[in-house]
């Protein structure tokens, strides 16, 4: 046959990943695949040219992919297959997806995968169909995060992303995609007719998602932080989806920092909020300031004291605690006026003298502090937000923009809903936990005869053990609970990515939980279980022995064993399943060491796998002490021809006299031991008395090269992002990594434990995929407590079970028919739990025509 050649653009939306890696299934020989910044057609992301013709576009490509592959079983071995073929992979819904869409796309997959392993009937390998289909659902945020409802699609899934062609596409066109095309490419390219209405039509699916009065090239949406901390998990909902709004509907996105009130604020903050934005890949398209519109504020609030729609009122006012020169908090009585519907006794102002007290207020004298400025609205509606809220405010802190130059400043109901109109945002998009203020912001676009601006809002995203708060946050800053608004502890940005999350898990997240109504207070099991989707394909793998109890193991013979003093070396892939991430250098020796943990659970004769080197048989086993002392040394003979399959055993190890790296392994809990606070609550109450947990190991020799910021598998402990970075200049200075939890439940579960209920502390950390002992064996006491119990007969208990649930299963005894018959020895990683009702039998009447049954036994 003919050479194929197949271009694709990897900076593009959606990623041709499905095309890429079905071309890399494809024998090289007789296909050349080549990344480029441009096509002839504008609106294409992939070509296929073949000896008769060249087509554009990802259907088309992947019919003249198949056709001409068809020998290869591309498309399935039969008519029947490659039809079946062809017509799913024409019911891949158009990009960018939207719900209706994703959900009915994710329905296709389950129905058709609920049978078969793959797509096509009849195929035990993917075809192109597979590799079509996975690149759709990849690109698809929405139905990812759907994945969970849909068993077969996601176990498919996950297959696939094993794949090495599939493992190879992803990281291949993420790397393209981040490759600058040169500056003369594309220059001078006109958009013609064709192109202008290649755009509309993929456009016009964007509008399913029902922006009200949305205009394709005029939507402009906004995010305005506040800046008076740390961007943290919530505004990144906002400004994903804000973002996401924008470019769907080839409009703007605009950042305005809401600096309004100089008691909180600080440039430090600004500039934070800035550089997380940029790190999330959030890109304005303009920036501006509130306080640039800081005259035409006060011009618009000097109108409406004219227009009788504002006044100026000096009720007690409470001063905020962070300033003494601030009144921005409601006082008791003018709450209690505003709860009860009472007019206040300034509400009938005239203009005059309202506008007299508003200068006075200007000059931050004080007599004008005494004084706020409320707009005219309503004495008892039932929307309390409409009883006259306060638009102004006076403040004499310096402002950290603006100086002193101002002392009066607007609040955000006021200035928000005036400066989006100026702006010319057409959607704000914000949580409905300000849905009671929609109408609010109504009435000061009408009041100060603004343009309309559309108010779209989506359910407030929370976590559990969560603090969002900035106040609250902050509290923990002053009093030295964390090291920082970038403690790993933290829900902000700069927290979460330091603990090891990255930016694609963050922005995919966001979009899978969509633009919902619902209040969503979330595990956070799903945000990072969607980060180790991410990383796990890319990570790097490495050895970390926990150094507590390190056991020397002699290896006394076999063949493969290294010379006595001597090390060997060999060149291993740092990840089995993905080539592209490169070599390590693994040392061997005929000492080594394993983990007490492991070492633990060995028998003398019993053959074990060392990872990366192949079986040994255990020879001799030395303890401390007694029997059952903890393991000071090991002998083993090495049987490099074993079968690793046939052993139970797979352990990690280190040679001994290899250079080993020092590292801290840290792990963290929450830090507050309530889910949900109440209005209520006092955090100082709920402290977690301890939230980091710090191991010392020792791990391979790689480690010592890694930067800060580097994401790696230590295997079977899990995944760490390197915090500290070793410094061979201070070799006594241990590399500090911290666990990425995985989203199991055991690596976000809280560590500790209620005084007075199951359990308490755990000194290390449960960790996300944490190591678990080799041999996964019953301790002794469990077995024990079983035995005893099955002497005595009976239990109604359940025996030798713990306070709390155990990293891995052990024996018990469970009776037939509840509370009497035979016993059944189970292993279950259930813990103990009393019975609600107490321990005594209870008696439940039932009516019915069943005969009793005798247990089998008697």
């Amino acid at each position: 046959m003919s050479r194929v050649t197949v271009r694709v653009i990897a900076k593009s939306s959606p990623q041709p990943i499905g095309l890429v890696a079905a071309c890399l299934a494809l024998p090289p020989a007789s296909l050349t695949l080549e990344y480029v910044h441009a096509l002839d057609h504008s609106d294409a992301n992939c070509s296929v040219a073949t000896d008769k013709a060249t087509v554009y576009g990802l259907v088309d490509c992947y019919k003249a992919l198949g056709d001409a592959f068809a020998d290869h079983g591309l498309v399935g071995t039969s008519q029947k297959q490659s039809t079946e073929i062809h017509s799913l992979i024409l019911q891949v819904p158009p990009f960018p997806p939207t719900f209706q869409t994703a959900t009915s796309f994710l329905q296709l997959l389950e129905r058709t995968l609920t049978l078969r392993p793959f797509v096509a009937t009849g195929t035990s390998e993917p075809t192109l169909g597979d590799y079509a289909l996975f690149g759709a659902l990849k690109n698809n945020v929405i139905a990812l995060g759907l994945l969970t409802k849909a068993p077969h699609t996601q176990r498919w899934y996950n297959y696939l992303l094993t794949r090495p062609q599939v493992v190879k596409a992803i990281a291949d066109v993420t790397a393209q995609s981040k490759v600058k095309a040169p500056a003369a490419e594309g220059k001078g390219k006109g958009k013609g007719k064709g192109d202008a209405d290649a755009e509309g039509a993929k456009a016009n699916a964007t509008f399913e998602l029902g922006l009200p009065n949305a205009v394709k090239g005029h939507v402009v949406t906004r995010l305005p932080p506040e800046p008076s901390g740390y961007l943290h998990i919530e505004s990144t909902q906002a400004a994903v989806l804000n973002q996401y709004f924008a470019r769907m509907y080839d409009g703007k996105f605009l950042v305005r920092f809401d600096d309004t009130n100089p008691s909180k604020e600080k440039a430090e903050f600004e500039q934070s909020i800035i550089e997380d934005l940029a790190l999330l890949g959030i890109k304005a398209d303009a920036t501006s300031y509130t306080s640039d519109y800081f005259d035409t504020l006060q011009q618009m609030a000097v109108q409406l004291i004219k227009d009788g729609k504002a006044y100026a009122d000096d009720t007690e006012q409470e001063k905020d605690s962070s300033s003494s020169s601030s009144n921005t908090a409601l006082s008791p009585q003018m709450r209690d006026e505003r709860m009860n519907g009472v007019a206040s006794a300034r509400r009938n102002l005239s203009p005059e003298e309202s506008l007299a007290r508003f200068a006075e207020m200007a000059t931050g004298s004080t007599e004008g502090k005494r004084w706020c400025l409320r707009a005219k609205m309503s004495i008892d509606d039932p929307n309390k937000a409409l009883r006259d809220p306060v638009i102004y405010r006076v403040n004499d802190l310096p402002h950290h923009r603006t100086g002193t130059r101002y002392k009066i400043y607007p609040t955000y109901d006021f200035a928000c809903p005036v400066v989006d109109a100026l702006e010319g945002v057409t959607h704000a998009l914000r949580t409905n936990e300000y849905r009671d203020r929609n109408p609010q912001y109504q009435w000061m676009l009408d009041a100060t005869r603004s343009r309309k601006v559309d108010v779209w809002d989506f359910g407030r995203l929370a976590f559990v053990y969560t603090l969002l708060s900035k106040r609250k946050l902050k509290w923990f800053v002053e009093e030295g609970h964390v090291s920082g608004w970038d403690d790993p502890r933290f829900p902000t940005v700069r927290g979460i990515r330091r603990r090891g999350m990255t930016v694609e898990a963050i922005t995919q997240f966001m979009l899978q939980q969509g633009p919902s109504q619902a209040f969503l207070n979330l595990e956070w099991d799903s945000i990072w279980n969607t980060n180790k989707k991410v990383i796990d394909p890319v990570a790097p793998r490495f050895v970390a022995l926990d150094k507590e109890g390190l056991v020397r193991v002699k290896i006394i013979g076999g063949e493969g064993k290294p010379a006595p003093g001597q090390l060997e070396s060999k060149e291993v892939l740092k990840h089995k399943k993905n080539p592209d991430v490169g070599t390590k250098t693994t040392y061997y020796a005929d000492e080594i060491f394993v983990e007490q943990a492991d070492a633990a659970t060995f028998n003398p004769d019993e053959e074990i796998t060392l990872m990366d080197w192949g079986n040994a048989i255990v020879r001799k086993i030395s303890r401390a002490g007694a029997d059952g002392g903890p393991v000071e040394s090991l002998e083993m003979e090495l049987h490099l021809a074993g079968d690793f399959k046939k052993t139970k055993k797979k352990v990690t190890w280190i040679a001994a006299p290899s250079e080993v790296t020092p590292v801290t392994l840290l792990d963290y809990d929450y830090l507050i031991t309530k889910k949900k606070l109440e209005e209520d609550d006092k955090v100082e109450e709920l402290l977690n008395p301890k939230t980091e947990f710090r191991t010392a190991a020792i791990a391979d020799h790689n480690v010592r090269s890694l930067p800060a910021g580097s994401i790696i598998q230590f295997e079977r402990k899990g995944f760490y992002i390197v915090d500290k970075a070793f410094d061979p200049s201070k070799p006594d200075q241990p590399a500090e990594l911290i666990l990425i939890p995985d989203g199991k439940a055991s690596s976000i579960a809280l560590k500790y434990q209620v005084p007075g209920g199951a359990g308490g502390e755990k000194e290390k950390a449960a960790g996300g995929g944490g190591k678990k002992a080799a041999g996964g064996k019953t301790p002794a006491k469990d077995k024990d407590a079983v035995a005893q119990a099955k002497k005595k007969g009976a239990s109604t208990k359940r025996v030798g079970l713990p306070e709390v649930a155990p990293k891995e299963p052990v024996e018990s005894v469970m009776k037939s028919e509840g509370t009497k018959g035979y016993d059944i020895p189970v292993r279950t990683k259930m813990y103990r739990m009393d019975p609600p009702y107490g321990t005594e039998a209870v008696e439940t009447p039932v009516a019915t025509k069943m005969h009793d049954v005798k247990p089998f036994d008697e």
